[in-house]
């Protein structure tokens, strides 16, 4: 990949904004001199070359070895030619090796005390063990993402102090990268800070993302500059996150001489989101011939998961290290684990709501527990597993509300499955309570069917319940609705939907069948009559979710074709599906975003989640 005089000067050009006249008056350039430049009839001096090589940080030797191979082509001098093009490649194989450390971390969002110290601690750390540079997830400062704080004035006064703060306790043998927002010139980036030899460069991130969770536009103007830098003469370029899915701009950083790319990363989970990743990194290694350092965040934030998953490819695109999904880690890469095992789609998406739901919890730091309205049903059943393993049992309480139609089946599973788990359990009927509002009622009510009114009812005295506990307690309440019910609206409003966190909110009930197999695969703690009987909510005489709703696995198909697919009424129908049930279920879906406008957040796992993804209006007349 040659560079000619004429590519220099636009790059020139492009990194400082400066017009050719400009380049003339700033840098005593004879602006004759750059004319010849401009058009190819002469080649950069010596002198020229070193300037622009110091204006674009690269390497002098090898923009000077370029125009030389350059200047003996023109003059047909192929002695000449043959010694620079040596040179050239005695300069790509004269860098020593380098030692980089990988700090896979999870940060809070706008804790930015203890995520600098984190920070800090790390890099004394990988100093103390010689690595050579030391590389932080995307917004690893502030956390991923901070959301309007970033539109506070004093927000990102204390981030410049952070970032300051962290430059003074860097020890001088160790470079570090890590992400943070960056204000100039009343613009605002999403960046990357390189501190090396104690001064600071910072790359802006280029590409945006604004699509799905993303709303990066909403905050950050995009940068238009590369960043290339020197680690024991190896030649490092750097990006952010969605910058590597754009080929041309990998393709322009890595035209400066890179070997190896560092991308920082803030890249959210959702099934087969890893594959993804490895495939477009494949695809820019290929493309280039480079190395490449993948480095993502870890951790739950509100909705979004961080799955972390760091990695290594060597420039044939294979994997040479793999560091673990859903934990911390801090490992320098010749000495990483390089994981080879396959899991399994459960496990991976178990390990991904169990993550979500500890951090959600402890991150907060305002609740001493969890409380679980524990049925007897499957969804409970998963919950309170899923709670446990976030938490430990010893911070979670069950609670079973029976009325008149709870089975029996219902309160010896909820209290088998509480004992297994060594889980505090209680019993509070709400009989009195519940024929108490009927009472109530009756003069309003006369001479009224009873319907669904009176199942709601059960369901409201239970959250009534449950938010008193949470209350008393300082726990929070976990509600137990999975995605196929808030899809078509199988919830009612402050009863079986109240509570401060959803860990089942994008998990349709079929997969919850396949996550309650997973864990109790790992250990049984599920009563197998709670997976084996009929779903039923129990709000009335012998009463099952198929009496309202269709078979869940029909269900689920329809569900995902109209919301992660997005298909219409009539490609749903074309795979074989009834007209009549897909124009049911589709209705229902849009009829009942106002509950889910007002549901608890939970983790995205899929493609379309319900949520900060997801994003229709309430009131539409739009038939699909």
């Amino acid at each position: 990949m040659a560079n000619k005089t004429k590519d220099y000067l636009a790059k020139v050009r492009k990194k400082t904004g400066f017009s050719d006249y400009k380049i003339s008056q700033e840098y005593g350039i004879n602006q004759s001199n750059l004319s010849k430049y401009k058009s190819g009839k002469s080649t950069l001096s010596e002198t020229h070359a070193w300037l622009f090589a110091d204006i674009l940080n690269i390497n002098p030797a090898e923009v000077v070895a370029y125009t030389k191979l350059e200047s003996a082509k023109i003059k047909g001098d192929k002695s000449k030619a043959v010694f620079w093009q040596e040179q050239l490649e005695n300069l790509s194989q004269s860098s020593e090796s380098i030692k980089i450390d990988i700090a896979q971390i999870n940060p809070i969002v706008g804790d930015l005390d203890n995520n600098a110290q984190q920070i800090i601690d790390l890099s004394i750390e990988a100093a103390k063990n010689a690595s050579d540079l030391l590389v932080f997830p995307e917004l690893a400062l502030v956390g991923y993402l901070p959301e309007d704080l970033l539109l506070r004035h004093g927000f990102m006064q204390q981030v410049e102090q952070k970032v300051a703060f962290i430059k003074s306790k860097i020890p001088d043998d160790i470079s570090i990268i890590f992400g943070a927002p960056c204000k100039q010139n009343n613009a605002l980036y999403n960046s990357a800070y390189l501190i090396q030899n104690g001064d600071i460069k910072i790359y802006h991130k280029q590409q945006l993302p604004n699509y799905s969770v993303f709303d990066e536009k909403r905050y950050f103007t995009p940068g238009n500059q590369t960043c290339v830098f020197t680690v024991n003469n190896q030649r490092i370029g750097l990006l952010i996150c969605e910058d590597i899915w754009d080929a041309d701009t990998v393709k322009e950083t890595v035209k400066y001489g890179v070997q190896t790319l560092i991308a920082i990363n803030a890249s959210p989970f959702h099934v087969d989101k890893h594959q993804q990743r490895l495939a477009e990194a494949k695809k820019r290694v290929m493309e280039n011939n480079i190395n490449l350092v993948y480095v993502n965040l870890v951790g739950g934030q509100d909705e979004i998961v961080f799955d972390g998953g760091s990695f290594m490819m060597d420039t044939k695109a294979q994997i040479t290290q793999q560091l673990p999904f859903f934990k911390s880690t801090s490992t320098l890469l010749e000495s990483a684990n390089n994981i080879t095992e396959t899991t399994s789609v459960e496990q991976t998406i178990y390990d991904a709501l169990v993550l979500a739901t500890q951090d959600y919890i402890n991150k907060n730091g305002v609740f001493d527990g969890v409380v679980i309205g524990l049925s007897g049903g499957i969804d409970s059943a998963l919950t309170l597993a899923i709670a446990a393993d976030a938490v430990g049992s010893e911070k979670v309480k069950a609670i079973m509300m029976p009325y008149t139609y709870t089975s029996n089946m219902s309160l010896e599973d909820a209290k088998a499955q509480a004992s297994i788990m060594n889980i505090d359990y209680d019993e509070i009927s709400i009989h009195a309570m519940v024929d108490s509002f009927n009472t109530q009622l009756n003069g309003i009510f006369n001479g009224m069917e009873a319907d669904t009114t009176e199942e709601n009812l059960q369901a409201r005295v239970r959250g009534t319940l449950l938010m008193a506990i949470s209350n008393k307690l300082g726990s929070i309440v976990l509600t137990t609705g999975n995605k196929s019910e808030m899809a078509v609206g199988y919830a009612t409003l402050y009863g079986d939907m109240s509570g401060g966190f959803a860990p089942l909110k994008d998990i349709s009930k079929t997969m919850v069948y396949r996550l309650t197999n997973y864990r109790n695969s790992q250990s049984y703690i599920i009563p197998g009559r709670v997976i084996d009987r009929e779903p039923s909510a129990e709000l009335a005489p012998d009463q099952v979710d198929q009496d309202s709703l269709p078979p869940y696995d029909e269900l689920d198909d329809i569900l995902e074709l109209f919301i992660e697919q997005r298909l219409s009424i009539t490609e749903i129908v074309q795979r074989g599906h009834n007209q009549q049930t897909v124009e049911r279920i589709s209705r229902l879906v849009l009829n009942n975003e106002y509950k889910r406008r007002q549901s608890a957040p939970g983790p995205k796992i899929s493609k379309n989640a319900f949520g900060k993804e997801r994003r229709y209006p309430m009131t539409s007349k739009f038939k699909p």
